[in-house]
């Protein structure tokens, strides 16, 4: 059960911190080449200007998903460690 939920816990995380950077990384490209990129299309705009629409804002069902999975394996890992071991 414990490996289960370190599955559960950890898996999430890095899976949102891959898409977060990914994300980061398309809208800094464009800042640098003067646009603005557009969050809702996912497209660099070299003519209008957009607002800032943070990561969670924008794949709201994606991030708490993950938390809740992530909160799952948590709660595996707990039980699994507080139940006493068969053979023992």
């Amino acid at each position: 059960m414990i490996k289960i939920g370190l599955i559960l816990l950890i898996a999430p995380c890095l899976l949102l911190m891959g898409l977060y950077m990914s994300d980061l990384s398309r809208v800094e490209d464009c800042l640098v080449a003067g646009g603005s990129y557009d969050s809702v299309q996912q497209l660099c705009d070299m003519q209008n200007s957009h607002p800032v629409l943070p990561f969670m804002a924008g794949n709201t069902r994606l991030v708490n998903s993950a938390m809740l999975l992530a909160m799952l394996g948590f709660f595996l890992c707990v039980i699994g460690l507080y139940r006493p071991r068969k053979g023992r």
